[in-house]
């Protein structure tokens, strides 16, 4: 069961930047109780202006000013390559302000100096948080207080699971994994679907087959508290279907390559922070 927050003795929430990550936050912090005049956004682009006020009447502005001085978190949900220009916009009207970052790759030193604060908290979340269904991994500075680390926390449960990481590299391992991941699941429900069609099915029918599977499967990796190794011996019959496809796999190479995929997106995370956090 989710637990409704109190929102009424808590400063407003502000947010740079309106776009889908932002919007998933927004309508899980209405959802929660927070009334729309408790938070503040600025958005450049027109088309989502009118679109946070069309799904939740909410009037967003184009630049970050004096408005922003009442908040008391602002949540940064920029594009990594726009962060410093709207840092330097805003930094005047937030320095009274806890801040979270939901910027790919930035590093909390570069949010820091730009903003001139040193309560700063990063996090990871991933893309099923527009239905709800994220999971979230937070970083806290050590200026971060007790009570700035509940209100990340109330954030960003409104779109899913989340946990903190001790050292903030491994936000980049996190990015690779689960922040990049559901384009993982796509890429694999694409070819479940493409073979589903091959061998005879209605495109229909192999699709919502394939997402069924996934999800069903997911839910008893939750449920079960197992390895996944030990699931998948489970249903791996010697000399059966699922052995003949797992062996198929393994000669391949497939885990071998997957894994060298998750490499290279950490190593890009990284790469983020070094080119766009000078």
């Amino acid at each position: 069961m989710t637990t409704r927050t109190d929102f009424s003795s808590q400063a407003p929430i502000a947010f740079i930047g309106g776009g889908n990550m932002a919007s998933a936050i927004i309508g899980g912090l209405l959802r929660q109780g927070l009334p729309a005049g408790q938070l503040e956004v600025v958005e450049p682009f027109a088309p989502a202006r009118d679109k946070l006020q069309e799904q939740y009447g909410i009037a967003a502005v184009e630049q970050a000013g004096p408005v922003l001085q009442r908040a008391g978190l602002v949540v940064w949900a920029v594009k990594p390559q726009t962060f410093r220009e709207a840092a330097a916009q805003a930094r005047a009207h937030t320095r009274g302000a806890a801040h979270l970052s939901v910027a790919a790759g930035i590093r909390s030193d570069s949010i820091a100096s730009w903003l001139g604060t040193e309560r700063i908290v990063r996090c990871m979340p991933n893309t099923p948080a527009l239905i709800g269904k994220g999971i979230t991994a937070l970083y806290a500075r050590p200026g971060v207080t007790p009570a700035d680390r509940t209100r990340a926390e109330q954030v960003v449960s409104t779109t899913g699971d989340w946990l903190w990481v001790a050292q903030e590299a491994h936000l980049d391992a996190v990015t690779a994994l689960s922040g990049s991941g559901p384009a993982y699941v796509f890429f694999f429900l694409e070819a479940m679907t493409q073979a589903g069609v091959e061998m005879g099915l209605a495109p229909e029918q192999a699709y919502r087959l394939a997402v069924a599977t996934f999800a069903g499967a997911a839910e008893l990796a939750r449920a079960s508290g197992e390895p996944p190794e030990v699931l998948r011996q489970r249903v791996t019959s010697k000399g059966g279907t699922t052995h003949a496809a797992i062996a198929s796999m393994e000669h391949d190479r497939v885990q071998a390559l997957f894994v060298k995929a998750l490499h290279a997106a950490d190593r890009r995370a990284k790469e983020l922070g070094d080119e766009f956090g000078n």
